[in-house]
């Protein structure tokens, strides 16, 4: 049974401890007992916490510093001008049409794969979320080298759209596989055909994996540099990297940053306006059989011919693209291939380690000690990673210039960047794998005299390992594949696999961005199988 709920109601009072039948002076606490002591951290965990998440609203600190240094009549002059006009058209546009279409190829994709007799599911369903192991700005490459008339608003739209809908895909097929099928099933004995079935009882359920998704690929069009520079195709984004370059981090640059940092908050808060309180969820377990799949019919040789298009356009072209340069005089054996892969899981590596660490606190207090507090702490660290990375970047620039100049154009800078980006990918993890200790085990360990911290280091800290390893490497390919913030604050001389990339393809020299290119797309895999993995996983019905 499926319902919708928008509050959770408190339990009852677990009362007074009870009495302890081997001691009439002892009380053996009662189980509520622990969990309302252990909704108390320490002082230390809190400083710690609150700080680090300060920490990473520097970017948002950045834009209003911009607002009140440049002031209201010089900031207007800048803003209200027809280049920024038109660079807003671009970005309006890229949004409305762009996220409609990874919405439809995503949600559409899930659907045939999951509920549908489409032939070989299995297979396609994999061929469908393989675009996320090739960056953006290779799949541009791509396209680009390929037809040279992907340009402009069109081709900017082909290649955000084929690169980034498994960012709907995978939400919704997870959505989709966790619904009970006893609904759809009911709704057709009532008369009402597959299309009205999907329409009226599946998609209602699929609200917030759309909108999370969406989001997600709006953040992303808002984001994106290399794709859209490639295809010269002019964004907030690839102005403001124009910018900086002409005139470092001038006022026109800053205030181009605030439009862009204004439009992705607003995003922020017109999906959480779109979600509402409303929640869909299972009392009881469902369906214990699995879903009857919709007999597509007559429909089956253009479902196969969709998906094997868009997986031809996602993963075919780039790759095809790829190989064709690496045939084509490309060398494996450049002096710079390995320097750049070693820079790379240098910064990839430390900004990875660095986060796990600054999440650790947070995702500690978030778990074991739920409050208004932790929650508002853990909302810094999403609002911060939502900026576009060249916000970012320009912060960090400002913030090492008039604070700690030795820090500019550092490799810890570069990290710190990589840690405010890709934070959330290792909070979700620890998050879960704190979830999923028991603190009963930790009671034990102190019970055998063992001191709190020393219980939760030979106990609980083990356990950790697998999730503080998954968030460290979601992090670290992430990192591996960024280019935006990498151009703007990596020390000069340093050579990464994503800049070694863009030097050469921007420069016109395919064969020489190829084996970069094959190489981002190589270090990409594990982490889209890691993700592809976890979305199959459905709570046992």
């Amino acid at each position: 049974m499926t319902v919708v709920s928008g509050s959770r109601r408190a339990g009852p009072d677990p009362g007074p401890p009870a009495a302890d039948p081997r001691s009439p002076d002892r009380a053996v606490p009662h189980p509520g007992a622990a969990a309302r002591g252990a909704s108390r951290p320490s002082v230390a965990l809190v400083v710690l916490a609150c700080v680090l998440g300060a920490c990473m609203l520097v970017p948002i600190g950045y834009i209003v510093s911009v607002v009140f240094d440049i002031g209201w009549p010089t900031l207007s002059r800048l803003i209200f001008r027809p280049r920024v006009g038109d660079l807003l058209r671009n970005t309006v546009l890229l949004v409305v049409i762009g996220v409609p279409a990874t919405v439809v190829l995503g949600v559409g994709g899930a659907w045939l794969v999951e509920r549908t007799s489409l032939p070989g599911r299995r297979g396609w369903a994999i061929v469908l979320v393989a675009p996320l192991a090739i960056p953006a700005f290779v799949s541009s490459y791509g396209w680009g080298s390929t037809v040279p008339s992907v340009e402009g608003l069109g081709g900017a739209l082909l290649v955000t759209t084929l690169a980034y809908y498994p960012l709907v895909y995978l939400p919704a097929m997870a959505a989709i596989r966790g619904l009970d099928p006893a609904l759809e099933e009911s709704a057709r004995s009532l008369g009402l055909g597959s299309w009205a079935v999907f329409a009226r009882v599946v998609l209602p359920q699929l609200r917030l994996a759309v909108l999370g998704g969406g989001l997600i690929v709006a953040l992303h069009l808002l984001a994106e540099y290399g794709a859209f520079a490639f295809i010269r195709f002019d964004t907030f984004t690839t102005a403001i990297v124009v910018q900086y370059q002409s005139t470092f981090a001038g006022p026109a640059a800053g205030a181009l940053g605030v439009v862009l940092a204004t439009l992705c908050l607003t995003l922020l808060v017109a999906e959480a306006s779109a979600r509402g309180r409303l929640r869909y969820a299972r009392i009881g377990s469902g369906a214990p059989r699995p879903p009857v799949p919709v007999r597509l019919g007559r429909a089956t040789p253009l479902a196969v011919g969709a998906v094997a298009v868009t997986g031809a356009a996602a993963v075919g072209v780039p790759l095809t693209s790829v190989v064709r340069w690496l045939a084509a005089g490309a060398s494996w054996t450049e002096p710079e291939l390995p320097a750049a892969l070693a820079q790379t899981a240098v910064l990839a590596g430390g900004g990875a380690i660095l986060a796990v660490l600054v999440a650790f606190p947070t995702a500690w207090l978030t778990v074991r000690h739920p409050s208004r507090l932790s929650r508002a702490v853990e909302g810094m660290s999403y609002v911060a990673s939502s900026l576009p990375a060249i916000i970012i970047a320009l912060a960090l620039v400002t913030v090492t210039l008039r604070t700690v100049p030795s820090l500019y154009q550092t490799a810890f800078t570069v990290m710190l960047a990589y840690v405010i980006i890709f934070l959330p990918r290792a909070l979700v993890s620890l998050r879960s794998g704190i979830a999923q200790a028991p603190e009963s085990l930790e009671e034990i360990a102190r019970s055998l005299g063992h001191s709190p911290m020393a219980a939760r280091a030979r106990v609980t800290l083990p356990r950790l390992v697998p999730a503080m390893t998954a968030g460290a490497a979601l992090v670290a390919l992430g990192a591996a594949n960024e280019l935006t913030a990498t151009l703007l604050l990596a020390p000069n001389g340093t050579r990464t696999l994503a800049t070694q990339f863009w030097s050469a393809a921007s420069a016109v020299d395919y064969p020489a961005a190829a084996p970069y290119a094959m190489l981002l797309i190589l270090l990409s895999v594990p982490a889209v199988a890691l993700m592809f993995v976890h979305s199959r996983k459905v709570p046992a019905r």
